[in-house]
């Protein structure tokens, strides 16, 4: 069976899995008038936000698009660019409707089952995780079969994919953080009312955003290094035969794909969670069983799996253990992840929570340690990767970690779904035992949600890593050009270095400071309607969610576009003002700034949220003490870390090597 048929097949298979889990999920009921009535505001919150988000992206995908034709005078990558925009579009805005209906019918079902409540949760995160592998694998596989003999048509639509994640993070980052951290200041510190209270009027909002950012965001932020690392492996694997006469290793990224997909369904069916206790540990360590049983049974079959199509289409072992190297180390760092953001460490950050100063030392103290072993595993597999397979072997590395996309993003998008439903029970008054089922789940998927960012931080390191040794193998092809070119005894190199260094936190002082502007409009908003409608904080009148909805989505729509021009434009002002060995030095130093300071911000910004999560469950005091103070000043801090300024740097330290590669004729 060609690459083709076999991508085509197995795409369509994911496709068609994504629509059992849609029925799956809708059959479910959305319980009473009040739960459907919640529900049915965040869902039309998230359409708004959606619908003027993609208007922007699509005038934006114009003006590149036209770029492209004109200056590249290459109107095939124009077609995939547009392609890349559509497919990324169109997976996120289903994901996020899909979990805008899932949240309701996950708190009716926690109030007689915990373990049905999970499956559906899991269910509508599954959607995302196979919408994005099947509807990522299917337009690949597609302008494949047009342009196999061209490849470079395939990076227009890894870099639409980009744009589209690159708005989507940055956008949906700052609505939801901005809505997150003005509910919270209010709510919280100055009227001491619990999370999630329908009197507050930035609740909708603040449920708005988890899907926004959680589930729009984090699916076009995976699809986007999905695309990217098959691409990139596939790219270079068509050089390698030009140059050697190797066979196979230009379809065998198309192959193993299409296998993670076929993995990763069987592994979804090994999610099924069992009786849980009725206490809050039994049932987290039910839910997290569960999921983590997934993942393991998926990554299992698919390291099978994988040693006979690698020799099958290549016959070489050692590109085999190339994959295998970034399959392990994608586990190892979740694992890493899940210890710097929970257990120990989470309890001694709370217990130094005393006053916010030593809250927000012992915080950022905690996230620059947690770069330490996620570099090691980094550096280490990707030497290993080297060793097995030079360039081609790091690209398939990136595939190996983000084989099984589909469970591992699926674990990702129940965080999200379960938020959601924990504040909608709280918001519908469904009782303590209730609320208590659905801040279980929750509890576990913030944890996943801090894995998963740590997994897509991780994966965008090593798809970046490929991008630049595709930038350098098509580089070594011009004839004004040398590799030896690339020394840090050059002066363009080390200006190079310096400006990709510089531009992450450029990128994050951008983002910052986005939320915090929103945030400040929520909190003025939130402040004016406690003051102005009588009866509101005794609960006798029903705030206006919609005015808090509308306020953070003009401030994410319009403060997004700087930050996402100067990346898209960087790259071309080097390339362009300097030289081809410069942009080689930036890229680097973009790679090494942006990992380390992403890698520092997520896992921060979940320390301080779970330890806020450690105190409100009673701990130190719990709800209103002094710790508890500290703490939401903590999580504060941390929430544009974690869900904004952090995950955005994973599509900046990738995007930045596809500018560069595509225009390296321009240059």
């Amino acid at each position: 069976m060609g690459a083709v048929t076999f991508g085509l097949i197995t795409s369509l298979i994911g496709i068609g899995y994504v629509l059992y889990l849609v029925r799956s999920v809708l059959k479910q009921d959305p319980g009473s008038d009040k739960l459907r009535e919640i529900s049915l505001a965040i869902q039309e919150g998230a359409k708004v936000f959606m619908k003027r988000e993609l208007k922007t992206i699509g005038i934006f995908t114009a003006i590149v698009a036209l770029f492209l034709w004109y200056v590249l005078k290459n109107h095939n990558i124009a077609i995939a660019f547009v392609a890349g925009v559509a497919v990324s579009g169109l997976v996120g805005y289903v994901s996020m409707i899909i979990a805008t209906r899932a949240n309701a019918r996950v708190a009716n079902l926690a109030i007689h089952s915990f373990p049905a409540a999970l499956k559906t949760a899991f269910s509508g995160g599954a959607v995302m995780g196979f919408g994005v592998v099947g509807f990522g694998l299917l337009g690949l596989t597609i302008l494949y079969f047009f342009f196999s003999e061209d490849p470079e048509v395939l990076l227009g639509y890894a870099f639409g994919a980009s744009s589209v994640a690159l708005f989507l993070r940055v956008g949906g980052g700052i609505f939801t953080k901005s809505a997150d951290v003005g509910a919270d200041l209010v709510g919280k510190v100055e009227k001491s009312i619990p999370e999630d209270d329908p009197r507050n009027p930035a609740t909708i909002a603040d449920n708005v955003g988890d899907n926004v950012g959680d589930i729009a965001g984090m699916g076009s932020d995976l699809f986007e290094s999905y695309v990217s690392a098959v691409i990139a492996a596939v790219f270079i694997g068509v050089l390698i035969e030009i140059e050697t006469g190797a066979t196979g290793l230009g379809v065998l990224p198309i192959f193993l794909a299409g296998t993670g997909i076929l993995a990763a369904i069987a592994g979804s069916f090994f999610v099924r969670p069992g009786k849980a206790g009725g206490n809050f540990e039994s049932q987290t360590k039910t839910a997290k069983n569960a999921l983590n049983m997934g993942v393991y049974v998926a990554t299992g079959l698919m390291t099978v799996a994988a040693y006979f199509v690698i020799d099958r289409i290549t016959g070489e072992v050692n590109i085999f253990f190339a994959m295998v190297t970034g399959l392990i180390s994608g586990l190892l760092i979740g694992k890493i992840t899940e210890f710097f953001t929970s257990g120990r460490l989470v309890k001694e950050l709370a217990k130094a929570s005393s006053t916010p100063g030593t809250n927000i030392i012992s915080g950022l103290s905690l996230g620059m340690m947690s770069t330490v072993p996620v570099v090691i595993v980094v550096v280490v597999a990707t030497m290993l990767a080297y060793n097995f397979g030079g360039l081609y072997g790091i690209a398939i590395a990136a595939i190996g970690m983000l084989v099984t996309l589909g469970v591992v993003l699926a674990v990702d998008g129940y965080g999200p779904i379960v938020d959601n439903a924990a504040g909608i029970a709280e918001m519908a008054g469904l009782g303590k035992d209730v609320r208590a089922r659905a801040e279980a789940l929750d509890a576990v998927g913030n944890t996943t949600a801090a894995i998963g960012k740590g997994f897509a931080i991780s994966s965008a390191a090593l798809a970046a890593l490929a991008w630049i040794a595709a930038f350098f193998q098509k580089a070594g092809d011009y004839a004004d050009f040398s590799l030896d070119s690339i020394r840090l005894t050059e002066p363009q190199v080390i200006a190079g270095l310096f400006i990709g260094g510089m531009l992450p936190f450029l990128f994050s002082a951008l983002t910052m400071r986005s939320v915090s502007s929103g945030a400040l409009k929520v909190v003025d908003e939130v402040r004016r309607q406690f003051k102005h409608i009588p009866g509101l904080m005794e609960g006798k009148a029903k705030p206006d969610y919609g005015k808090c909805v509308d306020i953070v989505t003009k401030a994410s729509i319009r403060e997004m576009l700087i930050p996402g021009i100067i990346v898209l434009a960087t790259p071309l002002v080097v390339g362009y003002f300097l030289d081809v060995a410069a942009l080689g030095g930036m890229l680097t130093g973009a790679l090494v700034s942006g990992f380390m300071l992403a890698v520092m911000m997520a896992n921060a910004g979940g320390a301080w949220d779970n330890a806020k999560k450690y105190v409100e469950a009673g701990h130190l005091g719990g709800k209103g003490s002094e710790y508890h103070k500290a703490t939401v000043i903590g999580d504060t801090v941390g929430d544009p870390f974690k869900d904004t300024s952090g995950p955005s740097l994973n599509i900046l330290i990738k995007v930045v090597g596809k500018v560069a590669l595509i225009f390296i004729p321009v240059f």
